[in-house]
């Protein structure tokens, strides 16, 4: 079928369009229009690329829903390995911690390290691989080293562009966490119930059911969400100098990330910190079980260096388990 110019035009516009709209909801939280015109866009984009499915581009809303069920997950190795963060549960080994840094660096005991802290969220890790704009992978953490190929599921979540924005490289790897909300939670949960299935017991459970699930349209049904807050391997890249500059190019890139960080300057603003999203924790929209502390200068970080399973500049500082209430029905 021979597709007129105008058609053409249009369909690119209405492209573009969408991804203008998903950019205003996911990484500016200010969304332009009601979901029902959002609903009302994609129908217009379905219909032209039924009349002409030579016009179907990789990035159209319309490749976000899920396409079958897959006999397996291809496992892939990681181009540069996904560690995983030690650990602090008291203001006495973030301390530790700290002054850890300070003496590494040869730096006065007073020295107050430039540090960003973000919310430790309750979810799956993931890196996206995006070459030349378009999103091509999407690798769990598996054991660091070796992940599972999930880019079909992954395509179906609206919060993370099929295709960059602004003045991307050639090659973007994007470390982030996938993560379901607790109100979409909520009501997954309701709709297993009314269907007389089994409820899932933690948003990070729910996540990590849908995520793997072989079958990507049931992904596709489940309410998840993404945050990214690092870079993997890049080409053509000039990477930024400290890790708050990355993640206002991973936004600048279409990329949504927590509005929470902060940086901060030395342990008694990074204890303050702690204590401010600890008193925020049940009043956000998703689990989170910690804060995450890094140095931000990029430079430090590559002095200080790795051990073998995690990096020597981040930590992550957890908040105490939370307490649940059991009602004993019996005691046999």
């Amino acid at each position: 079928m021979i597709t007129i110019p105008a058609t053409t035009e249009r369909y690119t516009h209405l492209i573009a369009k969408a991804q203008t709209y998903d950019y205003h909801y996911y990484v500016l939280d200010n969304p332009l229009v009601p979901d029902a015109d959002y609903d009302a866009l994609v129908r217009d984009i379905r219909a032209l690329e039924a009349e002409h499915p030579e016009l179907i581009a990789p990035d159209s809303p319309s490749q976000r829903v899920g396409g079958g069920l897959l006999a397996q997950f291809e496992s892939v190795a990681h181009a540069i390995p996904m560690l995983s963060l030690d650990n602090v549960f008291s203001e006495a080994e973030l301390s530790e911690f700290n002054q850890r840094i300070i003496e590494r660096l040869g730096l006065p005991a007073e020295a107050n390290i430039p540090y960003v802290a973000e919310p430790k969220l309750d979810g799956l890790a993931i890196s996206l691989r995006y070459e030349n704009g378009l999103l091509m992978q999407a690798l769990t953490r598996g054991d660091g080293r070796v992940g599972e190929n999930v880019l079909a599921n992954v395509k179906t979540i609206r919060a993370i562009p099929l295709k960059l924005s602004g003045d991307f490289p050639p090659l973007l790897e994007v470390r982030g966490e996938v993560f379901m909300p607790r109100q979409g939670f909520a009501l997954l949960n309701q709709t297993q119930l009314d269907k007389g299935e089994k409820t899932f017991a933690n948003p990070r459970n729910a996540a990590a059911g849908s995520l793997r699930q072989l079958d990507s349209r049931i992904t596709a049904t489940r309410p998840l969400a993404f945050y990214a807050y690092g870079l993997g391997a890049t080409d053509g890249l000039t990477r930024p100098a400290s890790y708050a500059e990355t993640l206002t190019t991973l936004r600048g890139f279409g990329l949504p990330i927590c509005p929470l960080f902060r940086v901060l300057s030395g342990l008694p603003e990074l204890l303050t910190y702690y204590h401010q999203v600890l008193s925020q924790r049940d009043k956000l929209d998703y689990d989170i079980d910690g804060v995450v502390y890094k140095v931000n200068e990029v430079a430090l970080q590559q002095r200080l260096g790795f051990l073998s399973r995690a990096p020597r500049w981040a930590i992550a500082h957890k908040f105490p388990a939370q307490e649940k209430s059991t009602l004993v029905q019996a005691i046999d």
